[in-house]
């Protein structure tokens, strides 16, 4: 039995792919799939903002004037004796605003970081009951803040609100008053109801971080004797940077532009109004849109500048 005669043939290797075109593709079709959601985004973003600056430089009240007037920087600063009043960086009214949104933004940012890691760290914590205290602690967060800013109100009411009866009780407040009709603790009467109702997003963000964190780590650390506290100090906090930094970023934007439970607690008070209130208060109540505008282009430039000192922190910490 003969074997047929083979033939051996040279097999071809497939042809290089070459990386640089196929990741141009790829970015070329990233940017295809973006352009829609950029052009809503113009649309729904851009031009408001562009409008916003554009009335910052025009004096505009919506119900006197027929349409809005080029004054160049006189909201910000007016210079000349044209125009009413002064420009929003010459008027006490705003530096006010802006002193009270920072002392709230460092306090209450301060205290729900602290109280939401302690709260993330007994929640990540093996014990009989933790499903139940995980879902018990996330309840001041779903509650409208529409809510628990009209149920605090309550609460420190001079008559009858349990915080001032407990407060006069113990010395702290006269009789017929409450923490929030003294200017002196007003705003720490706010920052306790935000401290209340936004510790537990602080805490359900750095919980995600800490479970992020390899069990195995801990496991090595027990072996070399590790205590608690070093643990803590030298493996938990470090790996939870990231989450923790990410968290304040949230926080401290979202304390900047407070708006909701400050004006439904205490409305336009100067001791503890706020920019956005402020920023409110010239558009909508004195139909100051030029004015107002200014204070919003104010307020978007001070919220930009903490989001850059920010990323640059993180830049910086992981590059």
């Amino acid at each position: 039995m003969t074997t047929p005669p083979t033939t051996d043939k040279p097999v071809s290797a497939p042809p290089p792919v070459r990386g640089g075109s196929l990741e141009k593709t790829r970015a070329r079709i990233a940017v295809l799939m973006l352009i829609p959601m950029l052009i809503v985004l113009a649309a729904v973003a851009g031009y408001p903002l562009l409008r916003t600056i554009y009335l910052s430089f025009t004096e505009y009240n919506f119900i006197s004037d027929p349409a809005p007037r080029w004054i160049g920087l006189g909201n910000y600063w007016l210079t000349t004796e044209d125009g009413v009043g002064l420009g929003v960086l010459q008027t006490p009214e705003w530096w006010q605003a802006v002193w009270n949104t920072v002392k709230f933004s460092v306090l209450s940012v301060t205290l729900e970081t602290v109280l939401g890691l302690a709260f993330a760290l007994v929640i990540n914590s093996n014990f009989k009951g933790r499903g139940l205290m995980r879902t018990a602690i996330l309840v001041p967060w779903a509650i409208p803040t529409v809510v628990s800013a009209q149920m605090w109100n309550w609460m420190y009411n001079d008559s009858f609100g349990i915080l001032s009866q407990w407060g006069q009780s113990l010395g702290f407040l006269q009789a017929g008053e409450s923490f929030l009709s003294r200017p002196d603790t007003a705003l720490a009467a706010l920052v306790a109801v935000d401290v209340w109702k936004t510790t537990p997003f602080m805490a359900l963000l750095l919980l995600a971080g800490l479970q992020s964190i390899p069990s195995d780590m801990y496991e090595a650390a027990d072996v070399d004797g590790a205590s608690p506290w070093v643990k803590f100090w030298r493996l938990t906090l470090p790996l939870l940077t990231p989450a923790l930094l990410v968290a304040l970023i949230f926080r401290t934007l979202d304390a900047l532009r407070v708006f909701d439970m400050p004006y439904i607690v205490k409305g336009n008070a100067p001791e503890t109004i706020t920019m956005s209130i402020y920023a409110r208060q010239e558009l909508i109540s004195n139909s100051q849109f030029g004015f107002g505008s200014a204070i919003s282009v104010l307020i978007f430039l001070i919220i930009m500048v903490f989001t850059a000192i920010y990323v640059t922190s993180l830049r910086v910490k992981f590059d």
